[in-house]
């Protein structure tokens, strides 16, 4: 395989996770072996989310490659969402979606990971059960019941009955925190879909380094330019030092 033919494009890449075909797409630097990230999206997104997309193309200005795909049952990946949607079954994602880039002749075993939302705490998850080199969540929950109780106050079960949210994402990984580092912590303070204690309690149990950043006036999805244009910068600045400077 010519490596150089890859330069600076982005290909798809699908692998096997639980014996479903799921779909993503490799942002690839002009740099040979580049380290990489992996991207976890929300509950209800996809790869295709405007977060990842932008974070892709700055990281790989940086010679960072960027991975993402369609957690199960989500965008063009198999799987139908009711019954294959739960924490374990992204962080299995996750797992196999790292296993497919180790494969990969065109990168090197250097990893970050960046979840948002649901996609945060899989990532925080991973972290558990492999080797990853920096992190960046953006409004993670670290327990799902207060995100159950807002759901259920405020209608928006997004046509699921309540049964699924009890049932299949019920988790609590605040005890497994504190072997995380190199991790850097999104939150907005007005947050109405995961409250913003998620983000204390996050930073004051990992270990360091670490970093937090409150956006004040941020809502959940991150809606307001000025923060997204801080989100990019910062990621891909952490991800830059954690991952193509880790010594210096």
């Amino acid at each position: 395989m010519n490596i150089t033919n890859f330069r600076k494009k982005i290909i798809p890449l699908s692998f096997l996770s639980n014996g479903l075909h799921l779909k993503g797409f490799l942002h690839l630097p002009k740099t040979d072996q580049p380290p990489i990230i992996i991207g976890s999206h929300g509950l209800f997104s996809s790869g295709n989310s405007p977060k990842q997309i932008a974070l892709a193309q700055k990281c790989t200005d940086l010679g960072i490659a960027y991975f993402r795909f369609d957690h199960s049952g989500c965008g063009e990946s198999e799987g139908e969402f009711r019954k294959v949607t739960s924490l374990e079954s992204r962080v299995s994602d996750l797992l196999n979606a790292v296993q497919a880039v180790k494969e990969y002749p065109i990168t090197d075993d250097n990893i970050g990971v960046f979840g948002s939302s649901m996609g945060g705490a899989a990532a925080l998850a991973l972290t558990q059960k492999t080797k990853i080199k920096a992190i960046v969540t953006v409004a993670a929950p670290i327990r799902s019941a207060p995100v159950l109780t807002e759901a259920e106050s405020s209608g928006d079960l997004r046509g699921l009955p309540i049964s699924f949210y009890k049932n299949q994402l019920s988790f609590d990984i605040s005890e497994n925190l504190s072997g995380i580092s190199r991790i850097l912590i999104f939150h907005g303070d007005t947050d109405k879909v995961v409250p913003v204690s998620n983000a204390h309690e996050l930073y004051n149990k990992a270990s360091s380094p670490k970093k937090l950043v409150i956006q004040e006036n941020g809502d959940h999805p991150m809606s307001d330019i000025h923060h997204q244009i801080q989100f990019l910068r910062s990621s891909a600045d952490w991800f830059n030092r954690w991952l193509n400077h880790p010594d210096s």
